[in-house]
């Protein structure tokens, strides 16, 4: 034990030997540092103005009684706010900013750059796709506990306002079917259904936006939190309900009919440069559909052997095709009830929580629940999202959600995934606001990924069909890098896409369909995982290889979770840094052992 953890100390002193190092020539703050911290703290206060959240983890900011603004006016002055900010960071002297700023800019710049690519490129006209939308992100302010007066008075304006913000969508979304960019009319059927949950309802009280008003503290007066629930009912009844009804009509009438018919990205208006442009932005990598299309087939004929050889490990003696079969339609491997899938991932997080400390010199003081997707958005959800503070699990359409491929959802979203990754992340508070806040889809999910393969040296995995779980769902995102290039490069059908992952892994047919319209509806997202995933794989062998029997697993992972979500090249010099000053710190250590 005594040795355990001093090895963990060790690791942990390394890793923060990083930042140490990063902040020692910071005794003398330097005319640079005082320039761009001036640049991104007033962009930082202005962003956070203009895009007040819905998110649940979101939960710090001061006063919200509106929306976002999303009308095209708006969007032009954000850019060109955006576009002075890159002006200003031109014209810094960059070689004279301290180690901490250089990192600090070297993620700050790609968010700016990524933020204005995407009004320059319209895609403020394509405000959903069909995993996301923004009527749906709204039921997320639901979540949020109205502590206070000035709180339910505030979400109560932001009820009123709904009519406003959707009537701006609705603009922006024609605009976007006039010149031919729009979400592919291919997915677009059922998508209405999470609409029309708000806009057939009965009355406000059955609204799922009444409920914190249902829920408004003892403490206050009984008075006060009558007529603030009667306030709220009134906002829902004759605001919020009638901007759904009228969102619903343009959805079915016009959008779904005048949507384009084509699926590739580079066939939209300056296609080509758009998709080129989403895959810099999600993977962080200045990589051509080509190649990654390449890596992909190369990373799925890899794991294809492991998963035959797991078949072999099952007993199963039939060929590939007959044991996905198997697996799809054997009722041992589904669950019974939404609160048994629920209990099993419950149980698995709490196994995974035990054996943390083994792997994790720094873990974070925040926790999260285990909850399911609201019904509204389940039918076109993932099989399971993780935040800071909840891992959500779908329990719509039991029968497409096998318990063999639980373990590997719950590494990803939950710990050491996405859960304890943005807490971790948050708990960095001598960091920026714009990287605590700021979530990079390459480094984020190729983390939940690898999070996945960690499982094995955690022990999670206790069969060969929960292994197999493992491999589908590696296989499940080497897929994407196929079929995401295949759909918005090469011009496949969704046939074809659907066919490649339905072959290819042992996903239900439920969740083949949703995932295939994700990555026709949101070009380049999908390439994040694999790519990120491989990045760290390769750094980790890089350590071992170089560190040798100095190798720690939780100074390692200390080292990759140290800063928060950064670019991929920017992960890379990290890690090598970290990889250098352990191998000086262990050099130093062997020359005072060495007799005088």
């Amino acid at each position: 034990m005594m040795r355990m953890l001093t090895s963990g100390l060790v690791g942990l002193a390394a890793c923060l030997a990083i930042t140490a190092q990063v902040h020692a020539d910071e005794t003398v703050t330097s005319s640079a540092d005082q320039q761009f911290k001036a640049i991104y703290q007033d962009e930082w206060e202005w962003r956070r103005l203009q895009f007040p959240g819905v998110d649940e983890d979101q939960d710090e900011q001061a006063r919200v009684d509106h929306l976002p603004h999303v009308d095209a006016l708006t969007q032009k002055q954000r850019l060109a706010k955006w576009l002075d900010v890159l002006s200003q960071l031109d014209a810094l002297p960059r070689d004279e900013l301290s180690a901490t700023e250089q990192i600090n800019y070297a993620v700050y710049r790609p968010q700016i750059e990524n933020m204005s690519a995407d009004i320059r490129y319209g895609g403020y006209e394509m405000p959903f796709n069909a995993d996301s939308s923004f009527w749906s992100e709204l039921g997320f302010m639901t979540r949020r506990p109205l502590r206070t007066n000035e709180d339910a008075e505030d979400y109560i304006a932001r009820l009123k306002d709904v009519p406003r913000y959707f009537d701006e969508q609705i603009v922006n979304m024609r605009a976007g079917l006039k010149r031919g960019f729009s979400v592919p009319r291919a997915v677009l059927p059922g998508r209405d259904v999470s609409i029309a949950a708000i806009a057939d309802l009965s009355s406000a009280e059955q609204s799922d936006f009444y409920k914190p008003l249902k829920e408004l503290p003892e403490s206050m007066p009984p008075e006060r939190r009558e007529q603030l629930r009667n306030d709220g009912l009134a906002a829902i009844r004759e605001q919020l309900i009638p901007a759904y009804v009228k969102l619903l009509d343009f959805f079915r009438t016009e959008y779904m009919v005048k949507a384009r018919k084509s699926l590739a990205a580079e066939s939209m208006p300056n296609g080509k440069a758009y998709y080129r442009q989403q895959i810099r932005e999600y993977t962080t990598l200045d990589l051509g559909a080509e190649e990654i299309h390449k890596i992909g087939l190369d990373e799925v004929a890899r794991i294809h052997a492991e998963m035959l050889k797991t078949m072999e490990d099952a007993g199963f003696e039939g060929d590939f095709a007959g044991f996905l079969a198997f697996l799809r339609s054997d009722p041992r491997f589904y669950p019974k009830t939404p609160e048994e899938l629920l209990m099993r991932a419950a149980w698995i997080a709490k196994r995974v929580d035990a054996k943390l400390p083994r792997f994790f010199g720094l873990l974070p003081r925040a926790r999260f629940g285990i909850e399911p997707v609201p019904a509204d958005i389940a039918p076109f959800w993932t099989a399971g999202r993780g935040g800071a503070t909840t891992y959500w699990l779908n329990t719509y359409d039991l029968p497409s959600r096998p318990l063999y491929n639980l373990p590997a959802l719950t590494l990803h979203e939950s710990a050491p995934g996405h859960s304890m990754q943005l807490s971790l992340a948050d708990e960095q508070t001598a960091q920026p606001a714009f990287r605590r806040n700021g979530y990079i889809s390459a480094y984020g999910e190729g983390w939940g990924l690898y999070a996945e393969k960690l499982g094995i040296e955690m022990g999670i995995y206790t069969t060969p069909y929960e292994n197999f779980g493992r491999l589908t769902y590696e296989m499940w995102r080497a897929c994407r890098l196929v079929i995401d290039t295949g759909i918005h490069h090469k011009g496949w059908t969704r046939d074809k896409a659907l066919a490649y992952l339905r072959e290819h892994t042992a996903l239900s047919e439920h969740e083949v369909t949703t995932e295939v319209d994700r990555y026709i509806s949101w070009p380049g997202q999908a390439l994040s995982y694999k790519l990120g995933e491989l990045r760290i794989v390769a750094l980790r062998a890089e350590a071992e290889r170089e560190l040798g029997v100095d190798f720690d697993i939780r100074g390692f992972h200390d080292a990759v979770l140290a800063q928060g979500s950064v670019p991929l090249p920017v992960l890379d010099a990290q890690i090598r840094q970290y990889i250098a000053q352990r191998k000086a710190a262990s050099a130093a250590k062997n020359d005072r052992a060495v007799p005088q």
